[in-house]
This record gives structure tokens, sequence and C-alpha cells, in this order.
């Protein structure tokens, strides 16, 4: 288990046998691009539906935060949340979304999206 996602706390769902959606934002996530050094700013966006257990907002701020001085490409840092996050609650479902801020010119939105096996629609 790597010690980003020790970081994540997780807690019983009091509803597992409804099928509902969880949306959390952050929208001050950093990371460092590893070619420039420079920072990178986004948005991140995590969508999911809880099997068993949820996400506890407090240790998902510090899971977040640690990625502050990463040098890591926006597609890579995009689904390692993911892993790690699907890791931690075992969801039905999660999507990942990072809007990271123009850098270049250039704007970037990934996707990353898990669906369990059992689940899918």
């Amino acid at each position: 288990m790597s010690d980003k996602i020790k970081l994540l706390e997780v807690f019983d769902n009091a509803y597992p046998e409804r099928d509902y959606t969880v949306i959390h934002t952050a929208p001050e996530f950093t990371s460092v691009c590893p070619k420039t050094g420079q920072p990178d700013f986004a948005k991140i966006i995590v969508n999911y539906i809880p099997d068993k257990l949820c996400i506890e907002l407090k240790s998902l701020k510090f899971y977040f935060n640690s990625y502050r001085n990463d040098g890591i490409y926006f597609e890579s840092v995009t689904n390692k949340i993911l892993d790690d996050l699907v890791e931690a609650c075992k969801p039905r479902y999660m999507l990942i979304t990072a809007e990271f801020n123009v850098r270049g010119g250039i704007s970037s939105v990934v996707h990353a999206e898990y669906k369990k096996e059992k689940f899918i629609k």
C-alpha cells in the first residue's frame, strides 16, 4: 500500500442496498509538471456510486494535498487518483474528471473511469 493511499479513510455506507451518486469537487488541486517543474492547477471531480464504503472528506483533502510537490503528468495523476480511490472504497462505479488550467495556451481535461464488473449497466 502506498503512502498516499494510507491517507484515505472510509466509513460504512448507510444505504448499501441503494444506488446513489456522490460527487466531490476539489477546485484547488496542484501538482508539478515533470518536464518544466512548473506548478499545475486543476479542479478534480470525484463522481462515484458507493458499495459498502464511502470516502471520508478530510482524508480526501489531505490525499489531494499530498500531490502538491509531485512531478506527474495530467494523465498519470488522474489514473493514479482513480486507482487509489477504487482500492480504498471499492465502489460500484467511479469517474475521476481532472480539469487542468490553461498552460501554454492549451487546457486539458482527463477522464478516468472504473466500473465494478457485476455492476456494469
